[in-house]
């Protein structure tokens, strides 16, 4: 019998793939909860702890959208993947913005679900249990294990992701870094679609530099971006 591992909301309307899905990952020892559509799936995150989800995009009474900006709302940490019949550029794209971390689309093989799922449950991991890490960018601080921007007067909340990539952007500030060791890094894989939400995410953590106009999140067109950040003073 298989060790327990995390603990998986599972959001789809087709139930003979649920239940596909559902057994497998049983097999490999997590706990999943079947959820037939966005409704159910949203009372049972809202009444219970989760270590990722995974949602259908089209499903009745809430889309996977609608059910993603729920889970959202009560948990910046928690990964979410789509899973979707659909290729459209825009509808990735809507799925990146309402807070998802990868997608997947139908038809997929087990194998490589739970390898996607593995990457996002690692990093969750490591999450909850590396030391405090704290980064000083200019006259801001930022707290990775918080998920915080501050300085005396003002601090912001940011998303997982958002976290992650301003994270490796500090580890390497001052430098030029390609768009696709940016994805690699970051999202794990250097993808059209995540190159166009890692965009979204550039510009977003740009709002919170505003405090400090030294700091400058330049994008090299054509190459990718370097984060200038004012050196320390004693």
């Amino acid at each position: 019998m298989p060790s327990t591992k995390a603990k998986v909301l599972l959001a789809e309307d087709d139930l003979s793939l649920g239940y596909v899905i559902k057994d497998n990952l049983e097999e490999e020892g997590y706990q999943v909860v079947l959820c037939p559509d966005g409704e159910q799936a949203i009372q049972q995150f809202q009444h219970d702890e989760y270590d990722i989800c995974l949602l259908d995009i089209m499903m009745p009474t809430k889309d996977g959208f609608s059910v993603a900006k729920k889970i959202r709302q009560k948990s910046d940490i928690v990964p979410i993947l789509f899973l979707t019949a659909k290729s459209l550029e825009e509808d990735k794209l809507k799925g990146f913005q309402t807070g998802a971390d990868d997608y997947i689309t139908k038809p997929f093989s087990m194998k490589e679900l739970l390898l996607r799922m593995e990457v996002f449950l690692r990093r969750t991991k490591k999450l909850h249990s590396e030391d405090l890490k704290e980064y000083v960018i200019g006259k801001l601080r930022f707290s990775y294990t918080d998920l915080k921007i501050y300085d005396k007067d003002h601090s912001s909340n940011l998303t997982q992701k958002e976290a992650d990539l301003l994270k490796f952007l500090c580890e390497h500030c001052n430098h030029i870094l390609k768009r696709e060791e940016v994805l690699l890094n970051v999202w794990g894989k250097d993808d059209y679609f995540l190159g166009r939400s890692m965009d979204v995410f550039i510009t977003k953590l740009r709002k919170h530099f505003r405090a400090d106009p030294n700091i400058n999140l330049e994008t090299i067109h054509g190459v990718g971006f370097r984060f200038n950040v004012p050196a320390q003073t004693a």
